[in-house]
């Protein structure tokens, strides 16, 4: 498995999304310093894909936010990034992808489905089938977005649709496998539709978590909500129920937006849930 880095996001990122995890709170959980904050109790986070193999297929997990794209968020806005040129490094060139996994449709998920061509946004991996969740597609077709959102759908995701590439899947309560040890759960609360993405392989289980995380220090205090969660209580249940479910086991946590070594296992602690790193299970490609 790789992680493919594609930006690291501003100090600011975190009192904005996470307003309730102020320094005062994040430095009383010490065990977030050095690598998921600093000294000061500011948040790290960071915006990567996870590039996977199974059976000969190659499977992306998420595709960031992309570069040349107009966002509302400043620290989104019109990026130039190496990414593709990480892909390529890591052995998984836009043109051998399988399959794409959107956890859900967010801008900062979406946003390399797509590549500038003239004035055209195409598909990035053209040769892939592009899933996310029924539930989440049917959410966002009856909502009346915001410019900013609608203007996301036109560049990152209409152009996946309108190549035929897009398939939307029923996930099961119990999940819905897509492909021999890759299993879609529904992991529902930040968007209605959100995937967490379940992986198996010789005896071995690791759990992309999609945003039902954000950061560790939810894994503290999962009552911590992010101020764009759709249904914040039920998103705290959906965070509760998945680290109960991985606490104590040997299954690895994969967070999306998990800084470096961005892996480990999930141990209780406090009333609350820590997680355990383990650096050598995710190979990074990038900075």
């Amino acid at each position: 498995m790789r992680r493919i880095d594609e930006v690291t996001l501003p100090p600011q990122t975190g009192p904005w999304l996470l307003p309730e995890a102020t320094t005062e709170l994040v430095s009383r959980t010490p065990w977030l310093s050095p690598e998921f904050a600093d000294e000061q109790g500011v948040l790290r986070l960071t915006s990567h894909s996870f590039a996977i193999e199974v059976d000969g297929m190659r499977v992306l997990v998420d595709t960031g936010i992309g570069n040349g794209k107009p966002r509302a968020n400043p620290a989104w806005h019109n990026l130039n990034t190496d990414y593709e040129a990480r892909l390529r490094a890591a052995g998984f060139p836009p043109e051998s992808v399988d399959v794409v996994v959107l956890t859900h449709l967010h801008a900062d998920h979406v946003g390399w489905n797509t590549r500038a061509q003239g004035d055209a946004w195409v598909p990035t991996f053209p040769n892939a089938r592009y899933l996310t969740s029924r539930t989440e597609w049917t959410y966002w077709a009856g909502v009346d977005m915001e410019e900013a959102r609608r203007q996301m759908f036109r560049d990152s995701v209409h152009p996946v649709r309108e190549a035929g590439l897009l398939d939307l899947i029923d996930v099961a309560d119990e999940g819905t496998d897509i492909a021999p040890g890759i299993r879609l759960l529904p992991a529902p609360g930040h968007t209605p539709g959100q995937v967490a993405v379940e992986l198996s392989s010789r005896g071995e289980t690791a759990l992309i978590t999609g945003d039902s995380i954000h950061h560790p220090v939810q894994m503290a205090h999962p009552e911590l909500c992010s101020c764009v969660d759709i249904a914040p209580e039920l998103a705290a249940r959906t965070r509760n129920q998945l680290l109960s479910s991985l606490a104590g086991t040997s299954t690895l946590l994969l967070g999306t937006h998990f800084p470096p070594p961005t892996a480990g296992h999930v141990q209780r602690e406090d009333g609350g849930y820590r997680l355990i790193p383990a650096p050598s299970r995710v190979t990074p490609v990038g900075s």
